[in-house]
């Protein structure tokens, strides 16, 4: 394979972020990309990512928490998560199948992993993205859903296997455009799973004014900068393009793009707004029970 050479029109890589060991919920634990309070990142915010065999790291999930002012995009790759909330939802996903939700001005839900009938945990690996709303559209009303395995539209992108796994938003792959199942996601959010094969190379049309990052989750991919393994998120600059190379073992990779909103950001905890005074009104509505009030 010859050196990399970034194409005429390609976005450049312009940050690598690795991602943090941490926890959440009832001792999750997590590796982590957080972005709240850089431009680069919106219209998202934040990446976790739960990776292990061992039951004890994840079973525990997620009770019942609040959000408000955000959208968030649980997919998964290995496992099975059930959601319930407040507003009567409920069903799971599992290995292929994702979860949206939009918070707007306020839903509890909880997120908590299945087991084998045989009491077996069985692995889990999976993400769940924080995605901003506008100022604008922080108290909408609350929506959520899920979408199966079977729904998300699978494009090959060579002849080696390589292929794009199209979440959210709108896509050009293979000369064509493509819609997500899921295509009303905050500023023009878009995900798409992208696997390559050994040595592969894609270009992807993106649009110009998106932001675009690249978290690797398996393989490695080989860039202006170097190799990068997985565990890292990749920001990419201005370009008309997203050029991807995987190297000699191939790469599994969480592409995103979106319109940024470039608007203040205040963060605390599950709440994400635009000022302190309204991350305050947001726990008085909280501990005095009116959060989900229409």
């Amino acid at each position: 394979m010859s050196a990399f050479e970034l194409k005429p029109g390609a976005r450049p890589v312009v940050r690598g972020i690795a991602s943090q060991a941490s926890s959440d919920g009832a001792g999750v634990k997590i590796q982590r990309v957080a972005g709240f309070q850089s431009q680069d990142f919106s219209p998202f915010l934040m990446l976790d990512e739960i990776r292990s065999e061992n039951a004890d790291d994840y079973i525990a999930g997620f009770p019942p928490h609040p959000h408000r002012g955000i959208e968030t995009l649980t997919y998964m790759l290995n496992g099975e998560f059930e959601h319930r909330d407040h507003l009567g939802n409920r069903g799971a996903v599992s290995s292929g199948g994702a979860q949206w939700m939009r918070a707007g001005r306020g839903i509890i839900h909880s997120e908590m992993p299945a087991q084998a009938q045989d009491g077996t945990a069985g692995g889990m690996h999976g993400f769940q993205l924080w995605i901003n709303m506008a100022a604008a559209n922080k108290m909408d009303k609350p929506t959520w859903r899920d979408i199966q395995a079977a729904e998300m539209p699978e494009v090959p992108l060579d002849d080696a296997g390589s292929l794009a796994r199209l979440i959210a938003g709108e896509w050009t792959v293979a000369g064509e455009k493509k819609s997500a199942p899921l295509t009303d996601a905050a500023a023009e959010a878009a995900v798409a799973d992208i696997r390559l094969a050994a040595d592969a190379e894609v270009l992807l049309p993106l649009p110009e004014a998106h932001s675009v990052m690249v978290f690797v989750y398996s393989g490695a991919l080989v860039t202006e900068r170097g190799h990068i393994p997985r565990g890292n998120m990749l920001l990419y600059g201005a370009g008309e393009t997203l050029q991807l190379r995987a190297d000699h073992s191939g790469a599994g990779l969480l592409c995103l793009h979106g319109l940024p909103l470039r608007e203040p950001i205040a963060h605390y905890g599950p709440f994400v707004m635009n000022s302190r005074e309204e991350i305050d009104q947001a726990l008085r509505d909280y501990n005095n029970g009116t959060l989900t009030d229409d």
